[in-house]
């Protein structure tokens, strides 16, 4: 009997990869996605930055087989003719179901528990130095707790926006807004617009949100061609003062991380009041209303300008260490220009992170994400589970030859700044005229 299956080939599906016409194959099947777009959970970067493709890995990185029977309503009735299925691939799918049959996506152990008992105590504790002492240095150290009460609610606020970690969708819902938008100020929305785009497109130069920082920072001599991001919609100009600011970039880096948290609040407030379709805008908005009443009513209740100041300076600086860590994770490993390709899905997560060794009493103070190769790899996978995973993601690494870089905190930052470097050199070799290294492209690939 014939096959009465309708096929077509990967560069027709190429074709479909436009807001009105978009097209994804997963698994071999074809799906026209093109009105869903604007309805995806994880927002419209992901879809369109993976249109025209087969996304199979992404796809299962991302959404548990509870979701796959939805797929059938947007399948046009097409197969892909040349699907293939790489053997990195193939291991990588075996890992995913393994997982599964073992639990390991469900099981999220005590670390919530954990980490809302810490939280809670931290911010009393907080909220205690100010309002019950008069000591300046008890002021000092109730802003430190202040900033390790932020990261760990970043944290939270992390790991609720990629799984499930209460017992309910709403709840969930209400964990993400208490622990971003209401205690650090910081949307959940604005997260998860930038935090998926950059999982998706993880160290595109153009693609992906976390590394577009001109005009302060650039890790790459590519981003001086006043490239165009795709993610912001706007050309990354390279001008006089981006040129400025890069060549001295590796000096301002760790001041700049202290005072980093002002971007996020700014970044927060232009997607909010923007006229994107932000999901859940009312009560984003709402939560960070509440962050804005009892922030200031708390600096208020120090005695003077001058504590406000050291408050302010010392909760930021702890919060900084969580800002150099995320850095950390990718600023030195390899980029690429371009839309990210939904079949080397595990080749590209390899190439775009590094993990950061540390014993397993730091697995808290890192939130997990010192893994963060492990993370990318599996994003719906608990905090708890990333240390036991670690050794078989480095076997498989080994097994296909990709990179699996884990490095000591102190070398992370040795090899952070060692990039930052030398994108500084380059921009002071532009801002003096033509280009003294003849050798920079050749040396300074990155990728």
């Amino acid at each position: 009997m014939a096959d009465s299956k309708k096929y077509i080939k990967s560069e027709e599906l190429k074709t479909h990869k436009n807001p009105g016409d978009l097209w994804i194959s997963i698994q071999g099947k074809v799906y026209d996605v093109s009105n869903w777009v604007n309805e995806h959970p994880g927002g419209d970067i992901p879809l369109l930055n993976l249109a025209g493709q087969d996304v199979t890995d992404a796809f299962i990185a991302y959404h548990p087989r509870s979701t796959w029977h939805y797929l059938e309503k947007f399948f046009n009735g097409y197969y892909l003719e040349d699907f293939e299925v790489t053997e990195v691939s193939k291991d990588y799918r075996g890992l995913v179901n393994e997982f599964n049959k073992m639990g390991m996506f469900d099981k999220k152990g005590h670390g919530v528990i954990v980490s809302f008992i810490c939280i809670a105590i931290m911010f009393a504790a907080s909220f205690f130095g100010v309002l019950f002492s008069d000591n300046q240095f008890v002021h000092l150290g109730s802003g430190m707790l202040l900033g390790m009460a932020w990261i760990q609610s970043a944290y939270l606020g992390h790991d609720s926006g990629h799984y499930i970690i209460m017992s309910s969708r709403k709840f969930n819902k209400l964990a993400q807004l208490i622990a971003g938008n209401c205690l650090t100020g910081i949307s959940i929305a604005w997260w998860k617009w930038t935090h998926n785009a950059h999982h998706i497109a993880c160290n595109s130069l153009d693609h992906d949100p976390d590394l577009q920082h001109i005009p302060v920072f650039a890790v790459s001599s590519k981003l001086f061609n006043n490239m165009t991001s795709y993610f912001y919609g706007r050309k990354m100009e390279f001008d006089p003062l981006a040129k400025f600011l890069v060549s001295y970039q590796h000096w301002t880096f760790y001041p700049v991380m202290i005072v980093a948290r002002i971007n996020l609040y700014l970044q927060t407030l232009l997607l909010l009041f923007s006229k994107r379709k932000v999901p859940d805008r009312a009560l984003n908005i709402m939560g960070i209303m509440v962050f804005w009443a009892w922030f200031p009513l708390l600096l208020t209740c120090l005695p003077n300008w001058t504590e406000r100041t050291l408050f302010l300076l010392a909760s930021f600086s702890v919060t900084s260490l969580q800002h150099v860590q995320f850095c950390l994770n990718h600023f030195s490993a390899n980029v690429y220009v371009g839309q990210p390709r939904g079949n080397d899905w595990f080749e590209k997560q390899t190439s775009g992170t590094i993990d950061i060794s540390c014993s397993p009493w730091m697995d808290w103070v890192f939130g997990g994400l010192q893994f963060q190769l492990e993370h990318h790899l599996f994003p719906r996978l608990p905090r708890c589970h990333l240390r036991a995973v670690a050794p078989v993601v480095r076997d498989l690494c080994k097994k296909h030859n990709l990179p699996y870089r884990s490095l000591s905190f102190w070398d992370a930052n040795v090899s952070t700044i060692r990039t930052l470097r030398a994108a500084a050199l380059q921009a002071k070799d532009l801002s003096n005229g033509a280009p003294k290294n003849l050798l920079w492209e050749a040396v300074n690939t990155h990728g």
